[in-house]
This record gives C-alpha cells, structure tokens and sequence, in this order.
C-alpha cells in the first residue's frame, strides 16, 4: 500500500471551502478548488509519500496493476476517483464512447490540433463513464427527460418565439423530438438567442411560484443570470433536475448530457478528461461534436442505489468495467476484511480515522487523505471510524492472486 497525496484542480467553478476544510487547510482559500484528484491521469496524477507520481509507480512496477489490468488496459490505471466541490454551475457537456474518443483523438491529431490547444476536445484515446455519490446536498442536470415534460415547461412559461421547440417537443417520437429541439437551441444564432433566452429569463422569474415548474424556473434565472447569450440555459430545462441527498448517486454513461449545479460529492470514473461541451462555460463549445455524440433518449432516472456487501458497507452497481465503487461506515471498534487482492484499489477516507493494515505496512487515513492498495498486496484490514470510500476494478476483470 502507498499513502497518495492528491493533486488540487482549481477550475473557476470551485469551491473556496470545501477541499481545504476537508484536508484541515486554512480556508477560504485564494483561488476556487473545484476538484482532488486520486488517480494517475498523466494530466495530474496524485503523488506518493516519497514525492514521485502514482504514474511513475505504475511504469516502474506494473505488477501493482495485476497481470489481468495490464493486458487489458496497458500500463495506467483505467479508472479515477477524485472529490468534486462545485459551487457554481459545470459546464452542459457529454463524454464519447469508447469508439467515439478513439476516431476523435486521431481525427484532431491529423489536424495537428495541440495536444493542450483550448479548442481540442479529445486528449486522449478513452470513454468517461462517471459515478458521483453526493457528499452534502447535490443539485445535478443529468440525461433528457421525458420531451413532452419538457415542452409542458417551455410552454409554461408563454413565450411566443419558444413556440416551435415547443412544438418539436411534441412530437410523437422521442428520439427525433429531442434531436431536434436540441440542434435548433444548439445552433441558433449569437442575437437571436440572446433576445430568446432573455425573454424566457424574464417569464421564468415571474412564473418562480408555479406549482409544477417552480424550481426549474428558479434554476432557469440563475442560470440566465450567469450566461444571457447561451442557448444551454433553454437546453437544461429537458434534462432531469436531480436534488440528491448526501449517500445517493447519480450514473452518467456515455452520451448523455448533464450538468453538475452545486454541491460536493466523491466521484469515480473511468481515466480520461474527454469532455464535449455546448454550453454554461467559458471553455471551448464544439456544438456540432457533442451534437454526434449525443444520444437522443429519454433517460427516466439517473439515480443508482447502492447495495449492501457486508457489515457497514454498500457498492454502486454500474454496467462500466474500468471501475466500482463502494462505501464504508465504520463504528468505532469495529473491524472488518473489506479489500482483498484484486486490486488496485483507491481508498478514500472522507470523516473519521481509517486503518489500512495489510500485515506489512498499515496507513492510517485522516479526512481528505488515500491509499493506494496494490494488487499484489496481500489481504487488507479496514479498522477505525467514519466513512470511507474505495474505488476499484470490478472483480471478474481484475487480477486475482
């Protein structure tokens, strides 16, 4: 096992509280910190007691993937965890399949686009499935709904120029419904959606009291507030507006758009940073790239509920090989087998005190710190108190020795 430090990414959209009170640091902070990465992601990977990154680990000694990972993956880590704390909107975005981010990252590097240029979308060759299990009160845009809720909003709202969305909203198929309506607020014109998304702003703020649509109208003038010329501010009112409770989960597979609003919460996804963006950023958008990668269906409920395994401890069940992800809630006194050697595994202490022990070398995590339990390693021990959680490869497709 290895005591990892994570690396602090510090996006605009960050919080000033949240990462530092979680690792005892002063606070707030000088810039927002937005997320703590656990992983060996070449863009950040976390670093080892001695200094050097998880990812140089990795290259020297890929016995600590296990033989299994390595023939499927290569010699990198295929999953991330890592702590969001979002105080202000994330971008409107989709992540490619895996197919979609390989014909991507070689499409942009025949056109010589720079591996760092702003405007390239792939950085590298894999899909981004993601889990996040919020850690406080966590507001979330997450898949399409179903379009005729949708046009029932857009239509509450009684703006004549949102009368044709409204209309393809309506249409019998889903699909082709929400295909539609998306690519015409997607692409409509910088003035022609700044006049429409300022018109729906104004309705929305009167119409803040309706029965039905309150809170979405509440969202909408937020996020009006923050991008009056984006047309993604009319695009979030046909995705699900999820508010989770700390514990529940959201699952994002490919294709689907979403878009985190606030709160914090522990996030485990497969290794990549391809992100499709259309809108609610300042980033790059590549409007006619996340329209391809879209996938136009209704997606009743993103939530995924976990299932107990043992004694104080609860796993998401998630169709993704790279990764599971398990929760651990520790009495005092209490001890437990929780990891064996099918490693790797990421663990994360979130409250309280966790011992690691695997009969060699024990680590002791305090909030806001990992571990990096190899798979070689042999049986580990959880003991302490608190929560923690572990990411780790599901066990049909990891090493067992």
């Amino acid at each position: 096992m290895e005591l990892l430090h994570g690396a602090v990414r510090p996006y605009p959209w960050g919080s000033r509280t949240a990462i530092a009170a979680l690792q005892g640091r002063r606070m707030p902070t000088e810039q927002p910190e937005a997320e703590l990465w656990f992983g060996a992601h070449p863009a950040d990977p976390a670093t080892l007691d001695d200094g050097r990154p998880l990812t140089a680990l990795i290259s020297a000694e890929p016995g600590v993937l296990g033989e299994d990972l390595v023939k499927r993956y290569g010699r990198r880590l295929p999953f991330m965890l890592k702590v969001l704390a979002a105080e202000q909107p994330l971008s409107l975005q989709a992540h490619p399949d895996a197919e979609q981010a390989e014909q991507g990252y070689a499409r942009e590097n025949r056109e010589e686009v720079p591996l760092d240029a702003p405007e390239r979308s792939y950085v590298d060759t894999h899909h981004k499935p993601e889990l996040v299990c919020a850690l406080s009160e966590f507001e979330a845009l997450c898949g399409f709904r179903d379009p005729r809720t949708s046009a029932d909003a857009l239509g509450g709202l009684d703006v004549p120029e949102l009368a044709s969305i409204v209309a393809l909203l309506r249409q019998d198929d889903p699909g082709q419904a929400l295909r539609e309506a998306v690519t015409t607020l997607l692409t409509l014109p910088r003035e022609h959606r700044t006049e429409l998304v300022g018109k729906a702003v104004a309705a929305a703020g009167r119409a803040e009291e309706h029965p039905v649509h309150g809170r979405e109208y509440t969202m909408l003038v937020e996020l009006g507030k923050r991008y009056p010329s984006d047309s993604g501010v009319l695009v979030a009112l046909l995705l699900n507006h999820v508010f989770l409770r700390p514990g529940e989960a959201l699952f994002m597979p490919a294709g689907n758009m979403h878009a985190y609003l606030r709160g914090v919460g522990v996030e485990v996804m497969a290794a990549s940073d391809n992100v499709l963006r259309g809108g609610l950023t300042g980033k790059h958008v590549d409007v006619p790239e996340l329209l391809r990668v879209l996938r136009f269906e209704v997606l009743s409920d993103p939530r995924v509920a976990d299932v107990p395994t043992g004694p104080g401890v609860s796993e998401w069940r998630v169709p993704v090989e790279e990764f599971r992800l398990s929760r651990l809630l520790l009495d005092a006194g209490a001890a437990q087998q929780w990891l064996d050697a099918a490693g790797p595994a990421v663990v994360l202490c979130w409250s309280g005190q966790l011992r690691l022990d695997d009969g060699e070398r024990p680590i002791t995590l305090r909030p806001g710190q990992a571990a990096f339990v190899r798979a070689d390693s042999p049986k580990v021990f959880v003991s302490g108190f608190g929560e923690g959680y572990c990411a780790q490869v599901p066990r049909d497709t990891a090493s067992v020795t």
